[in-house]
């Protein structure tokens, strides 16, 4: 942390400069759990779509109190987005809730992660699981170019507890056609199956539910997944995490890595509801 005091005005008060400081452009509160905003790019940022990021802001005794956060722009955008939880009693959401527009938070450019196109074989399906904010970095692979040219199908899977925390997907899928920048390549190649676990609606139940039952690919009339053809990407709760790659591994599928690319990935370092 530095200080700049205004030499021209004897009464000025310090006014503190955070490290790393990029500056706040837009929230928007979804629910009152869930909240997206956007800050300045770091002009030396470039990262790939799909990584995340330290973000956060000063502690009460003056330190970063730093999470990671999945960028949810791609890596075009001229501006960086996130989607966050609330957290009453979180270190850090219960004040990064709070932010607006002309507020500054700390960003350390410096990315990672291993939802990206680099760690998975070439394949024909590409399968987004996530549950909650976990579709953060899939909103930065949806409007990613490359993930059209490199598959012939994409599914995303998303499942919250109430259809009002879906609200952020589903607004997001159904821009993507009319697009003007990736419109033509998205096309009818993406198919959206949002499902909820404490409310009724079209589609019900946890995502390793609807695949271990098959239920997920008689909804949306395709063959099961196997390893000649799809690859996946997942993002959620650590419970998601363990459940689900037994189900992929159910499936033949390998988790892969940055270094070893094969069939499927897991972000182990998403942020949960303790954030």
């Amino acid at each position: 942390m530095t200080e700049q005091i205004h030499v021209n005005d004897i009464t000025a008060t310090p006014v503190r400069t955070l490290p790393d400081a990029q500056t706040v452009t837009a929230v928007r509160h979804w629910t009152d759990r869930l909240f997206s905003f956007r800050v300045t790019r770091p002009q030396s940022l470039r990262f790939r779509s799909g990584e995340f990021v330290m973000i956060g802001l000063l502690g009460d005794n003056d330190k970063p109190l730093l999470r990671a956060y999945s960028i949810a722009s791609p890596s075009w955008d001229e501006e960086l987005e996130f989607y966050s939880i609330k957290v009453p009693d979180g270190p850090l959401t219960s004040k990064l809730q709070h932010i607006r527009p002309g507020d500054q938070i700390i960003l350390r450019p410096k990315p990672v992660g291993t939802l990206v196109h680099d760690a998975l074989l070439p394949g024909k399906r590409l399968w987004f699981l996530a549950t909650g904010t976990g579709i953060a970095p899939f909103a930065s692979l949806m409007r990613e170019p490359e993930t059209y040219e490199k598959y012939d199908e994409i599914y995303m899977l998303h499942t919250c507890r109430t259809v009002a925390e879906l609200a952020y997907g589903r607004e997001l899928v159904e821009s993507l056609k009319d697009d003007p920048l990736i419109g033509e390549l998205v096309g009818d190649k993406l198919r959206y199956y949002p499902t909820t676990t404490r409310e009724e609606s079209r589609y019900r139940g946890r995502i390793t539910d609807n695949l271990s039952s098959g239920k997920v690919f008689a909804d949306l009339g395709i063959p099961p997944i196997g390893p000649a053809t799809d690859r996946v990407m997942v993002c959620g709760s650590l419970a998601l995490n363990i459940d689900v790659k037994e189900v992929l591994e159910g499936f033949d599928l390998r988790e892969g890595a940055n270094s070893d690319p094969r069939e499927y990935v897991v972000e182990k370092a998403f942020v949960g509801d303790g954030i």
